[in-house]
């Protein structure tokens, strides 16, 4: 199986390099991505997680020294907490608009694709300052059931199951109670103030619930 990005029409290439994504019959897979010569100056910029294999014609002029220090997790500012939490808050309407006239893919994937990023933002500023903004939690935050405890985790992992319009409702229900717990460790910990953004949009997701499920209203 192989793929070249760079040669699609639904995906348009946003590099200047032209890939080849294979997988091999033995199952190993490689990405191999070819660079014009001048390019090589800003491709070495651009990502310090790198490891020069062999350089023949000695066109690499200083040692490059691989690092994943561009990944770690940033410590936010004030502002950068505070939007992370409106934007959390704020969208939660939308689940539940999707929930409540029926549109279950429109109520996934706001749930999915905004309420669950801020989530896992807040919840890797936590490892951050647990391990004092030295690591990388990974792409897709895949690393970090290493650095919270397995309760934390157990909970986030049964927000996922999202197979029914009740499965969703409970999995928003986790997410507000997992949001609401991380976002204040983080304020008190970082010394910010806590916003009340949770407060009305608790109440408003629990009357909602109470009409559209409690009350049958379907």
């Amino acid at each position: 199986m192989m793929q070249k990005p760079e040669d699609m029409e639904l995906f348009p290439p946003e590099e200047k390099g032209f890939s080849y994504l294979m997988l091999f019959d033995d199952y190993n897979k490689i990405d191999l991505t070819l660079l014009p010569l001048e390019e090589l100056d800003n491709y070495l910029k651009g990502d310090k997680l790198i490891k020069v294999l062999i350089d023949k014609d000695c066109r690499i002029k200083r040692d490059i020294v691989p690092t994943d220090i561009d990944y770690h997790v940033r410590k936010p500012s004030a502002r950068e907490y505070d939007d992370c939490c409106n934007e959390f808050w704020n969208v939660t309407p939308y689940v539940i608009k999707g929930l409540c006239r029926k549109e279950i893919l429109f109520a996934i994937d706001h749930l999915n694709q905004i309420l669950r990023f801020e989530l896992l933002r807040m919840m890797s500023w936590k490892v951050g300052i647990k391990t004092e903004f030295s690591l990388s939690v990974g792409k897709n935050y895949k690393y970090i059931n290493k650095y919270i405890d397995e309760d934390l985790w157990n909970r986030l992992l049964s927000t996922y199951r999202m197979d029914s319009y009740e499965n969703i409702w409970k999995s928003l229900f986790i997410c507000h109670q997992l949001f609401r717990e991380v976002s204040k460790e983080v304020a008190e910990l970082l010394g910010f103030d806590y916003p009340e953004y949770g407060k009305n949009i608790t109440r408003y997701t629990e009357d909602m619930y109470k009409k559209y499920v409690e009350n049958d209203y379907f």
